[in-house]
């Protein structure tokens, strides 16, 4: 039968059961002829046929097998199924290593350009902000390969990049941060799941000619909920300049689906030219 072999399953459990069933019939008749051999035993008027009892003892035998077909078929589904669940635990952490590879890249792309760009003008920020990259390096290397890390070292983590990112601010944009997470607090979350929707706010949200901002709040209520809020100015790229435009927050979908299905909220839209991103994640 699992071998998908069903037409000989049938047929030689059938003749199994018949010929079962004709034994048993023999065996008792030999037993009672035994028992009865000086007996004189009076023939019944209404004699029961010999059918009756092969049926009955088919009957029989062929609950006890579809007893143990049922049996065994259920075996094999748990273990098929345990199994598909441990391709399917196998092939999320494939996916979400293959994730964390993509955007460790594209997290190191910008970064070195800003430090590029201020190194260009000859500032003295240079030293600061290799310093600040070096932390950040460190980060991504110890935590990046953990599935989740503490909240309070993803929030200094978002913080010390931040940082790195206003240091080649101009004085026409306001950077604001608001990180209110407990020192104390034990909740775990998926590393580098923000740092897309940051990065994406400097990238589209400040002008070299118009005045910008950007605003950035992280919380964790009594609850364990994070909450994630992102406003900035909204200055869309022209299609000459939208190179790897929206790979991060790509892959931010791809692993809040894998780790946080059901579990989280993302918002994002536009509104008298200021961008929201709001992600709400229950982490439990």
């Amino acid at each position: 039968m699992l071998r998908r072999k069903t037409s000989y399953f049938l047929l030689v459990n059938i003749l199994i059961i018949i010929g079962f069933a004709l034994l048993l019939h023999f065996w008792h008749q030999i037993e009672f002829t035994l028992n009865n051999a000086a007996a004189v035993v009076p023939k019944e008027e209404h004699e029961i046929p010999v059918l009756f009892f092969i049926l009955r003892d088919i009957s029989s035998l062929t609950f006890v097998a579809i007893l143990g077909i049922v049996m065994k078929s259920t075996e094999q589904i748990t273990r098929m199924q345990s199994r598909q669940k441990e391709l399917e635990n196998d092939m999320v952490e494939a996916e979400l290593k293959n994730l964390k590879n993509q955007i460790n890249p594209h997290f190191l792309l910008n970064t070195l350009n800003n430090i590029y760009a201020l190194s260009c003008m000859n500032s003295d920020k240079t030293s600061e902000s290799i310093m600040e990259l070096s932390e950040l390096l460190r980060y991504m290397l110890y935590e990046n390969e953990k599935t989740f890390v503490p909240l309070r070292d993803e929030a200094k983590f978002l913080s010390n990049y931040i940082d790195l990112m206003k240091l080649r601010m101009t004085d026409n944009v306001t950077v604001t941060s608001t990180i209110r997470i407990s020192e104390t607090s034990n909740t775990e979350i998926a590393p580098l799941i923000l740092i897309s929707l940051i990065e994406n706010a400097f990238k589209h949200g400040v002008s070299n000619d118009e005045p910008s901002f950007i605003e950035i709040e992280l919380e964790e209520n009594e609850e364990g909920i994070v909450h994630f809020l992102c406003r900035n100015s909204f200055f869309p790229k022209s299609e000459a300049d939208r190179s790897g435009s929206g790979i991060g927050l790509q892959q931010v979908q791809k692993r809040l689906d894998l780790l946080y299905l059901h579990r989280y909220i993302w918002q994002r839209y536009v509104e008298n030219k200021i961008y929201y991103t709001e992600l709400i994640i229950n982490p439990l």
